[in-house]
């Protein structure tokens, strides 16, 4: 008995899945009509639709020879770290990325271009950004694209070019303002080193007259204006005593002299052991700072180059995409009539 019941349960589904197919099948014109009709409106839109182009600018990391410049007197000696062309690169990227720069491109560029009453500047803002990629690509060499999209091929080739432009120029300017600043820096410790050296030569100068002119008073006390003649070890032994308490023992008109000529000296430059490759350090740091650099931060890997193809509309992609939805909304509207007509007998 159960299994007569299952058998025509069976049969019942089976019966009204052949209906159903059946009476979708009848409205095959109806289906075919509505994917006509939606494949005319993606065909249409894919033939109206303004075409967009991209500009894309492929860029490399600088050779060797293009940061030479930025890596001059940069050595182990000079304690300057050279700069590589990886961190050139990365910093050059880092501007095509940076906020700072869309904002003044968008000012100077992209807002003069748009025709008044183009609505608000954060929408328009939100569109430039929209309309342009920054993307810097894995593996070594370092490696990035900058891509414009616009309604005009030669307007975006000049976009792309003009904000490479841009960022390379920042770039160029930190790396210089960073090399610059770390001679600056350099040459201005040892600027002060020079002084405090300058500054204790004096004092010592000082001393010196001073501890000169109590060995003269002690000299021309004892009425002794020449040092003694003594012959032998003990002349030697005397002689290396002459500078600290038995200075007075070279006589007061040496001493006099001595301190005449301490007196009327003018500089301690000469006599500073340490101030000469202190100066010369120094230099080498002030030379740094002077120089004329001449630096690329990236390299144009290919040519810019006007695009001829649009990247939108995709027109066989709408056109199928059409077909598609279209078969699709012919089906499900046949379904639906299909399942209000058998409700309504059903009804009846």
């Amino acid at each position: 008995m159960r299994n007569d019941v299952e058998h025509r349960s069976s049969n019942s589904e089976e019966v009204d899945l052949l209906e159903f197919l059946e009476g979708v099948w009848r409205q095959k014109l109806f289906i075919f009509l509505v994917t006509i009709a939606v494949t005319a409106v993606a065909l249409a839109y894919a033939l109206l639709a303004k075409p967009v182009y991209e500009a894309k600018v492929f860029l490399a990391a600088p050779s060797s020879s293009d940061i030479a410049d930025l890596n001059y007197g940069r050595t182990s000696q000079t304690g300057l770290e050279p700069f590589t062309s990886r961190k050139v690169f990365d910093i050059f990227v880092e501007h095509l990325n940076g906020e700072t720069l869309r904002r003044q491109f968008f000012k100077e560029v992209y807002l003069p271009s748009m025709p008044p009453g183009q609505g608000a500047q954060g929408a328009l803002y939100a569109a430039f950004n929209g309309s342009f990629d920054v993307v810097q690509l894995a593996g070594e060499p370092a490696r990035a694209y900058v891509a414009f999209r616009g309604r005009d091929p030669a307007v975006a080739s000049e976009w792309a070019a003009a904000y490479i432009d841009k960022a390379g120029a920042a770039a160029k300017a930190e790396l210089l303002h960073d090399a610059t600043k770390e001679a600056e820096v350099r040459a201005s410790a040892l600027q002060l080193e020079l002084d405090n050296l300058r500054k204790n030569g004096e004092r010592q100068r000082e001393d010196k007259i001073t501890r000169l002119q109590e060995a003269l008073r002690i000299a021309t006390a004892i009425g002794l204006e020449n040092p003694p003649l003594i012959d032998g070890e003990v002349s030697k032994a005397l002689s290396s005593k002459m500078d600290g308490e038995l200075t007075y023992m070279r006589g007061s008109k040496a001493l006099a002299a001595e301190i005449s000529n301490l007196q009327q000296r003018k500089s301690e430059d000469p006599f500073i052991i340490e101030l000469r490759d202190l100066q010369t350090r120094q230099q080498f740091y002030e030379g740094l700072v002077a120089a004329k650099r001449d630096v690329s931060v990236y390299q144009l890997d290919g040519t810019i180059e006007q695009p001829d193809v649009p990247v939108k509309p995709k027109r066989n992609l709408i056109i199928a995409l059409g077909v598609i939805v279209g078969l699709g909304l012919g089906c499900l509207i046949a379904t639906l009539r299909y399942t209000l007509q058998n409700l309504q007998r059903r009804r009846a």
